[in-house]
């Protein structure tokens, strides 16, 4: 028997819940060192002063970031996921804050507000991916600076007549990313059995978003591109990346 609902969830926690949560640290993938380090090696080299992540998560960058010396707040939507953070070595060093990224606000203006891991595409209208970067701008001081990371949709691996791309195929796990092209909505999928045969099924959806988008939407807030990078390492951008990590300043 698959089932696609955890019982014990909180809803109020959206789409990163406890039974999420309780996994999102698991050792590998996106925590491995050689993901996080470049990512909080560039963070520290952009960061002049406090710095505000958006959608902290369990701390996953927040937390060595701080480590290093900088001031960092957060703002989380999952208090399943932020709970994490306070239990972790280092974690009292971040502040941080439940809410919802499109408008909460905290305290302070920051030189640097970063939102990392395609987290831009959890947010599902194009109306509230712009209020994302107006509350980044209003958080910033002029000429401070706003970051995402996002990967780019995979429409090019899509034939005539095909809405499905899969992305991960192991023993007991298969994922696959579903495409509505007209409404630049998709769904990530994500289906696991274990041995006994009780499976899974967890679905999240997202928006898609190209970079020129995104540089209106940054516009709009009054914010300029600075850089795109194709990955963390700061290499270049080009037709055959797969993602970006995006820098906009805000106008002085």
């Amino acid at each position: 028997m698959i089932s696609e609902t955890d019982t014990g969830d909180e809803a109020s926690d959206g789409w990163f819940p406890e039974s999420v949560a309780a996994h999102y640290d698991d050792p590998g993938g996106a925590n491995a060192p050689e993901v996080v380090t470049p990512a909080v090696d560039a963070l520290e080299d952009l960061a002049d002063g406090p710095v505000l992540e958006f959608a902290v998560g369990t701390g996953r960058i927040a937390i060595p970031l701080a480590a290093r010396g900088v001031p960092v707040s957060g703002i989380e939507l999952s208090r399943a996921m932020a709970a994490r953070i306070a239990d972790k070595p280092g974690g009292a060093a971040v502040d941080v804050t439940i809410g919802d990224m499109t408008e909460t606000r905290v305290d302070g203006e920051f030189s640097l507000v970063f939102l990392v891991f395609n987290t831009i595409g959890n947010v599902t209208t194009q109306d509230g991916q712009v209020d994302v970067f107006r509350n980044a701008a209003a958080h910033l001081r002029p000429g401070g600076r706003f970051l995402v990371e996002v990967g780019l949709p995979a429409l090019r691996r899509l034939p005539p007549g095909q809405d499905i791309v899969p992305f991960a195929m192991a023993p007991g796990y298969v994922g696959f990313d579903q495409y509505d092209v007209v409404t630049q909505e998709f769904t990530s999928n994500h289906v696991t059995v274990a041995p006994d045969g009780q499976g899974r099924f967890r679905r999240i959806p997202f928006r898609y978003v190209w970079p020129a988008e995104l540089d209106l939407m940054a516009r709009i807030a009054g914010m300029r591109l600075k850089h795109r990078w194709a990955d963390w390492d700061r290499s270049e951008f080009t037709a055959e990346s797969t993602k970006h990590v995006s820098v906009w300043e805000r106008d002085s």
